[in-house]
């Protein structure tokens, strides 16, 4: 960015130019080797959890611009990847059940159906924010649904 400023003491213009300093974050892998983070790699994964169910590839691209967000408002320059998985985890809960415990038993290395179980039942114990839009030019709106509401067992 090109900014022309004026010296408050002598009164003489300048010209300064800004860059936006781009961080690389690398992630810790559970091997503990380092890498890269790459967008494409996350978006992999959360479309492979998302395939044939409703999540459209905007609103992927919108949890996606929200972990980044978030790892960014940190300021970290390293991020293990458990770290990365859990937040992606915790944003696509309130997108998509079915997509969160795919997306979870990978992550997570779920080993017997007792994994999934367990997983399921936390899932239908906690509430969850869902967000909706009314009308094109209607800020969204969230309301709070609990599962277990809903199966009176």
């Amino acid at each position: 960015m090109r900014r022309r400023r004026q010296c408050e003491t002598c009164e003489r213009r300048f010209t300064t130019y800004e860059r936006v300093e781009v961080m690389q974050l690398l992630v810790i892998k559970r091997s503990g080797s380092r890498e890269p983070y790459l967008r494409e790699k996350l978006r992999a994964g959360l479309s492979r959890a998302c395939a044939k169910t409703m999540v459209t590839a905007e609103q992927i691209d919108d949890l996606l611009d929200s972990v980044e967000n978030e790892l960014a408002a940190d300021g970290k320059r390293e991020v293990t990847a458990t770290n990365l998985g859990e937040l992606a985890l915790l944003k696509l809960r309130n997108l998509d059940q079915v997509a969160y415990v795919r997306f979870a038993s990978v992550y997570r290395q779920f080993r017997s159906i007792e994994d999934f179980l367990a997983e399921l039942h936390s899932l239908s114990r906690t509430p969850r924010v869902i967000s909706s839009t009314k009308k094109d030019d209607e800020r969204p709106t969230a309301t709070i649904s609990s599962t277990t509401d809903r199966n009176p067992t």
